[in-house]
């Protein structure tokens, strides 16, 4: 097998393995959201408790289960992703941008990496292994 005909086979993978980022990455960010609703897998609030849900880290933490879950099954990934994006962005310029210029320094690296890539997810879709994909196939349209 030539270089070439590994590139092209690996490169038809492409839209599972954006399934597989997918629902890994929301696999992660629904845990932010139970982290600040449940406290499950563990307390992470600044009192050791859940957040309100009128509160900004209960609303945050209600798009992030919800959203995240929304996407890790990808149902309405689209418009989800690009909500998600918006709240990673302002997530990160509330909580940690005052903190310091570097991601990496001021903890908001995750914030700053979801926003990235729930956006792309926004434009590219959910990929061949979701219940957007199965409701365009049953709908008898291209994914």
């Amino acid at each position: 097998m030539t270089n070439t005909g590994f590139m092209t086979r690996w490169s038809s993978w492409a839209p599972y393995v954006l399934s597989i980022l997918r629902i890994i990455a929301a696999f992660l960010f629904v845990q932010y959201g139970t982290t600040k609703l449940f406290a499950i897998p563990a307390a992470v609030m600044p009192d050791g408790g859940t957040a309100s849900l009128t509160s900004l880290a209960g609303v945050a933490g209600v798009l992030e289960l919800v959203g995240g879950a929304l996407l890790l099954v990808g149902l309405f990934t689209r418009p989800v992703a690009f909500l998600l994006s918006g709240q990673m962005a302002v997530a990160y310029f509330i909580g940690h941008a005052g903190q310091g210029f570097w991601p990496v320094l001021n903890g908001g690296a995750p914030a700053v990496f979801f926003a990235f890539l729930w956006l792309y997810v926004s434009a590219a879709g959910a990929g061949p292994w979701s219940i957007d994909a199965l409701r365009h196939h049953q709908a008898g349209g291209a994914v």
